[in-house]
């Protein structure tokens, strides 16, 4: 079978391979075509787009890059009628993604939805378009089965690939010390700083992040880095003593660390599941920012609260950021009772989230349903 895949951003890069991956153990002859990105290209087949020319987030960003935006979508448009796949699967990505399925539907293509958009949040108004363009949707939180059934969508909960992810690195063996040695990590606490993996969400977070640093200089922070940014994104911590850069090595930094400072996305359930007391943080253009006030409908933005439907780790949001995060931080590394807590809470998101095998009941699902 050949199967289409799109995914727009790191995260998505991620699950997709790892659902490319658990595909070819029931279709060992399959075909993958896709937008994506590195780690989908280690699992084979052929890259159309990648995604570092297709993340673009917040509606200031969005508008200045339309004129790509309708050429990546006409260019998948024309891939998709070129290649002609027995499915088109989608990971999260929506504002390309939904418009790409009514195309493939509307072309006779039978079309997947894995990792739903957070439509729950804020455009409740797509369900109709995933209602009448996708045949199938898998969803990643227990939560939004609820959700969907109340719109007659065709829906399935196969348990979080980001448990799968966390804990088969947690089952590596992994010295610590050695670690530490081998990056120069001095014998401090440990904090890491998670600015996210999209341009302009460094750009926004990370100075905040940097000027925290400075307040502590007792404390080591470690940038967990990607190398698909332009790593002049990450110049300005040379101007801090305590503050260094690690590339690609996100999973490894949470090992090691005492406590994170977090970009909101699903770099906040990762940080969880490997027990790190973290406080969340989100910052963009003050056009996206007033825009998004007014039409995100939900208490929470972090996926730990969103999850646990209550406040487990603070949420601090584009304004005051570097007091705000000052303030918090010395919370999370100096009062222990206050630690232990929200590591008690993580441990109840872990069991709400079910066992381990994500990927592989997902793959399982999708090759049977086009046999």
């Amino acid at each position: 079978m050949k199967y289409f895949l799109i995914a727009g951003e790191p995260s998505g890069d991620l699950h997709a391979s790892r659902l490319m991956q658990s595909i070819k153990k029931y279709d060992p002859k399959a075909e993958f075509v896709f937008f994506g990105g590195d780690l989908m290209q280690e699992q084979g087949g052929k890259l159309i787009k990648h995604y570092k020319d297709m993340a673009f987030m917040g509606l200031w960003e969005v508008l200045v890059n339309l004129k790509t935006i309708k050429q990546n979508i006409d260019t998948c448009k024309t891939s998709i009628l070129a290649e002609k796949p027995d499915v088109v699967v989608f990971i999260d990505y929506p504002g390309f993604n939904l418009k790409i399925a009514e195309f493939a539907h509307n072309q006779g293509f039978k079309t997947i939805y894995c990792i739903s958009p957070k439509i729950w949040a804020w455009k409740k108004g797509r369900t109709k378009l995933i209602k009448k363009y996708i045949d199938q949707m898998f969803v990643i939180f227990p939560f939004e089965t609820d959700f969907y059934k109340k719109y007659d969508i065709k829906v399935e909960y196969q348990g979080n690939p980001t448990l799968d992810i966390v804990k088969n690195e947690l089952a590596k063996s992994f010295d610590k010390e050695k670690f530490k040695e081998k990056y120069n990590i001095p014998n401090k606490q440990i904090i890491a700083l998670l600015p996210g993996s999209r341009h302009q969400e460094v750009e926004k977070i990370l100075p905040d992040m940097c000027l925290v640093a400075d307040k502590f200089k007792d404390k080591y922070f470690v940038v967990a880095g990607v190398s698909s940014l332009p790593q002049s994104l990450y110049n300005i911590i040379k101007k801090y003593h305590n503050i260094t850069l690690m590339l690609d090595k996100t999973y490894r930094l949470l090992q090691i660390a005492d406590a994170a400072i977090v970009a909101s996305g699903t770099a906040t359930l990762e940080t969880a599941l490997f027990k790190v007391p973290q406080v969340v943080c989100y910052k963009t253009s003050k056009l996206s920012y007033i825009v998004g006030k007014n039409i995100v409908k939900i208490d929470f933005f972090s996926l730990v609260n969103i999850l646990m439907n209550r406040e487990v780790v603070k949420e601090l949001l584009q304004k005051n950021l570097v007091d705000d995060i000052s303030d918090e931080l010395e919370k999370l590394t100096d009062n222990s009772d206050y630690r232990q807590e929200m590591i008690k809470n993580y441990n109840h998101l872990e069991k709400l989230l079910g066992e381990k095998g994500s990927p592989e009941r997902t793959a399982k699902k999708i090759v049977h349903s086009l046999v």
